[in-house]
């Protein structure tokens, strides 16, 4: 079976629901007449992403979360969604959710 994996980096970070969340995420794939080949899920900080945001995109500010594709096919998915739990706590103050 295709891989979703969950890593943090920079923040101490537990994601619950891991076999949900990874469930959606193939049933989202598969609705989309696409195949999962790897996605990896890295939780991590502001510092962290911020860096990201800088060297891959020359960027020079804070955001929640960056993807990249990495597919070869529009059929084929894979890539990294990096998000920054920081800017994500930040936002469910600021929103109130």
């Amino acid at each position: 079976m295709a891989a979703i994996v969950y890593f943090s980096e920079q923040i101490s970070f537990r994601f619950p629901n891991k076999r949900r969340v990874s469930a959606w995420i193939r049933g989202t794939i598969v609705s989309e007449a696409c195949i999962l080949e790897q996605l990896n899920i890295v939780f991590c900080s502001d510092d962290y992403l911020l860096q990201m945001n800088r060297e891959y995109l020359q960027h020079d500010y804070f955001t929640d979360i960056i993807t990249f594709n990495q597919s070869d096919s529009s059929q084929r998915m894979e890539g990294d969604i990096f998000i920054s739990i920081d800017r994500i706590r930040e936002n469910a103050k600021l929103y109130s959710v």
